[in-house]
């Protein structure tokens, strides 16, 4: 079979007629391995055993969208010429994306009561800052409203950059509209500030909106900017990582902060031991020496 007709082969009917069992399809070890490889290749995460059946179910979509009936030839057609648009696909139903608002609330607490009364009080007019996990969007909605009801709100270059792998879920965040369970962490005040109720979900604002930045990224390929940041969010992305593939993005990200700038890291990351350039403030909350 050839490249060109791997994309469009039909899906092939069971005895009886009935449409061919994707979910039945065996996922053997060397898939396994090869597309664990991919994912590490393409990004850096590493996929370990006991993610074997959400390998199996996610990848099994696209085997659907497809049409084909074997997951080592949907292997040889992601990574062949005619398979280069599906990359993208691949590591969408790949990543993982779990998020929340004002998720580890002390980060946000540190970033209004310190980073930004820091700033604020400074008098500086140029703000950078990143979110760069920043999945369906909660993330970078949060620093924006946590932005607006500091004293920084003031700033006239302030900028909100937002990243993320997933161009899938970029899409949903930049929309930036959510369901009604979906923002019960945020303030009632603050909801009502930032957002406009649409039917039974809740859209931000334009204020809001053109406060960020929404960009495709891969962590582990060029950075198409030179900061400096004050602020960057790294939350729960590390944990995909190997040791070296989490130094080298801690340390590129360390290069891009401003003296005294800050990094967070997610509940359960960690540098690995002291860092040149970073001194940690405890509940994972780092600050670029001066």
């Amino acid at each position: 079979m050839s490249n060109s007709s791997l994309a469009r082969a039909p899906a092939v009917a069971e005895p009886g007629g009935s449409e061919f069992a994707y979910d039945r399809v065996e996922l053997t070890d060397d898939d396994f391995r090869q597309a664990a490889a991919l994912v590490g290749q393409l990004t850096g995460i590493v996929i370990k055993e006991h993610k074997r059946e959400m390998i199996h179910s996610r990848l099994s979509r696209r085997l659907r969208a497809l049409g084909l009936q074997s997951y080592k030839a949907y292997l040889e057609f992601v990574q062949s010429d005619a398979g280069k648009n599906e990359i993208g696909e691949f590591i969408n139903v790949v990543t993982t994306n779990l998020t929340s608002f004002f998720r580890e609330d002390h980060h946000f607490q540190d970033l209004k009561n310190k980073v930004l009364a820091q700033i604020a009080a400074e008098g500086r007019s140029r703000v950078r800052i990143w979110s760069s996990a920043c999945s369906s969007g909660e993330e970078p909605y949060s620093i924006a409203m946590t932005v607006r009801e500091s004293d920084a709100a003031q700033a006239k270059d302030l900028k909100i950059l937002a990243t993320d792998l997933d161009t899938n879920i970029l899409a949903r965040a930049s929309a930036g509209v959510y369901a009604q369970d979906r923002v019960t962490a945020i303030p009632e005040k603050m909801l009502r500030a930032s957002t406009k109720q649409v039917g039974d979900k809740f859209e931000f604002t334009s204020e809001v909106k053109r406060m960020i930045t929404f960009r495709q990224l891969n962590l582990l390929t060029r950075w198409p900017f030179s900061g400096p940041f004050d602020v960057i969010f790294c939350r729960n992305v590390l944990i995909y990582f190997d040791a070296d593939t989490k130094r080298e993005v801690v340390n590129r990200m360390a290069q891009m902060l401003r003296p005294n700038g800050t990094l967070y890291l997610g509940h359960s990351e960690s540098l690995l031991g002291e860092h040149a350039l970073l001194s940690s403030e405890g509940k994972t909350i780092y600050r670029r020496r001066a």
